[in-house]
């Protein structure tokens, strides 16, 4: 019954292709904007990036079912422009982290941050079952013009809420400003327009984060957009219990994303563990744990409902890495962290772009089978960042992103 009413209000015939481009146009804006994102953040400041970014992806959210109706191609260039404004949301907010974020609380403050995203997407394929079963506007358009009118909301409260730095903050205390700012190894009211991008490409603690990242992300976006289509091909989830179901992962990866960053920083604090071991711990535990869960699910039957779980605890290490190197480029580059983040992000999109289709050339009949083969890559990715980032990483700030009074100062000390 519910795959009949599922038909009955389908709008659009795509074909499995055209599905995989649409998910994938998404990226080729994303890539576009991530290091002009993090540049202009860290030279002018991340707030107006960061806001403006908010209010231009959720105007394209809310004309996103008037674009469907009219062209499959209206969608891919809204799809497009998307993108663009949403790839400066991350490197603008991770320069303003950046500046606000003391020595010893990084690890909990970057997560919590970086927690949204899979906390947004296990609401929205909550709320996306129900919407598309009893939504207005034919069920799926609801879910747009909700998404897309809270977001411009939110980025109105942020203008009114948010500053760049401590020290513009009118509602910050005399003690806390203190506090942060002689825990910020660099000076926050300095900007400057100079970035050192030759000592950074050749940085080995900057491509292990650039390689820890894409393979991060080529999980994660493997999974968010299979998902869903994965629960209804082949466990048979109808539309409202696949909505609900498909969050369970990204709920186990907030809790462990939080509680980890919690656990990560009291560590340091206690001088229990250095830095660079606690981030190479948590990544490589993150790889070693995702790897074996989601060869796990591979080997699993489409009739046993365990997959479900095996796929929440993939998700639950994937949480490690909020405390490993999703953390990483303020702990080796606090000073240019949104630089930082739009470089590793560009690489780290890329999975974004070719994962959906990769993932759709591996299932073209979407039986067991075949997406275990899409697992099974997974699983591989994983292991390339346990061997790279576990090798290179490092929790130490870099010569080329401390001030020059900082490096004068150590330079006479070395005398």
């Amino acid at each position: 019954m519910d795959r009949q009413i599922s038909i009955e209000n389908a709008e659009f015939d795509w074909d499995k292709s055209t599905q995989a481009k649409l998910l994938s146009s998404f990226f080729y804006g994303f890539i576009c904007t991530q290091i002009i994102g993090g540049w202009l953040s860290d030279t002018y400041g991340g707030r107006r990036v960061f806001g403006v970014a908010l209010i231009i992806a959720g105007t394209c959210s809310l004309v996103t079912p008037f674009c469907a109706r009219t062209s499959v191609n209206a969608v891919f260039v809204v799809r497009v422009i998307l993108g663009l404004s949403s790839g400066l949301v991350l490197p603008s907010g991770n320069s303003i982290i950046g500046r606000w974020a003391p020595l010893l609380e990084k690890s909990k403050l970057t997560s919590i941050a970086y927690l949204g995203v899979p906390f947004g997407i296990g609401i929205s394929f909550i709320t996306s079952g129900y919407l598309c079963k009893y939504g207005f506007d034919n069920g799926w358009g609801s879910i747009f013009y909700l998404t897309g009118g809270f977001t411009v909301v939110w980025a109105i409260a942020w203008f009114l809420c948010v500053r760049d730095t401590p020290d513009i903050n009118q509602w910050i205390s005399k003690e806390e400003l203190n506090y942060i700012k002689s825990n910020i190894q660099f000076d926050t009211t300095k900007r400057t327009a100079v970035v050192p991008w030759c000592q950074i490409a050749k940085n080995p603690p900057f491509l292990a984060i650039l390689a820890g990242r894409f393979c991060v992300n080529w999980v994660l976006y493997a999974l968010v957009t299979s998902i869903p289509t994965f629960m209804k091909t082949v466990l048979r989830y109808d539309i409202q219990s696949n909505g609900a179901v498909s969050s369970l992962p990204f709920a186990c990866q907030v809790l462990t994303g939080f509680l980890i960053s919690q656990l990560v920083d009291f560590l340091r604090k206690k001088s229990i563990i250095s830095t660079t071991v606690i981030r190479r711990l948590c990544s490589c535990l993150g790889f070693v744990g995702s790897g074996l869960f989601l060869i796990g699910t591979g080997f699993t039957s489409c009739e046993d409902r365990e997959i479900v779980v095996l796929l929440s605890l993939a998700f639950l290490f994937n949480g490690f890495h909020n405390a490993g190197c999703l953390v990483n480029n303020i702990d080796i580059g606090q000073k240019y962290a949104g630089t930082l983040l739009g470089l590793t992000n560009t690489l780290a999109i890329v999975p974004g772009m070719v994962a959906p289709i990769v993932t759709s050339m591996l299932t073209p009949n979407d039986t067991a089978e075949e997406w275990r083969h899409m697992f099974y890559v997974c699983a591989g990715v994983c292991l390339l960042g346990i061997v790279v980032y576990g090798c290179f990483v490092s929790g130490e700030v870099q010569e080329w992103a401390k001030d020059e009074t900082e490096m004068n100062f150590e330079k006479t000390e070395k005398k």
